[in-house]
């Protein structure tokens, strides 16, 4: 696996796609992160990254959720997540926001 597709800190990772939420642009990528006991297999997590990140903002990732056997079936599994999905995931590591609608 290249530098460049683990996404490690600092690194970019494999950019996935661009979305829009509640008024603010973010960029999603897909960040591979090595497992020891299963090196075998391609396992990554998305990061997203806001367009107009505050002072001390910083990425948000959210689990591990994509164990694949190969890089491209990894890469493909996550090309295929739609917005509303990509938007969900987004959702779910952004702190709440104190609505209770």
């Amino acid at each position: 696996m290249t530098d460049k597709a683990r996404g490690t800190e600092g690194e970019p990772g494999v950019h996935i796609a661009s979305l829009a939420h509640h008024g603010r642009l973010w960029t999603a990528f897909l960040e591979f992160k090595d497992d020891p006991h299963r090196p075998e297999s391609y396992r990554g997590r998305i990061r997203f990254e806001p367009a107009d990140a505050a002072d001390g903002e910083g990425s948000r990732r959210t689990a591990v959720i994509i164990i694949e056997p190969s890089y491209d079936q990894a890469l493909a599994k996550v090309r295929g997540f739609d917005e509303r999905q990509l938007s969900s995931l987004l959702r779910s590591v952004l702190p709440d926001d104190g609505d209770d609608e």
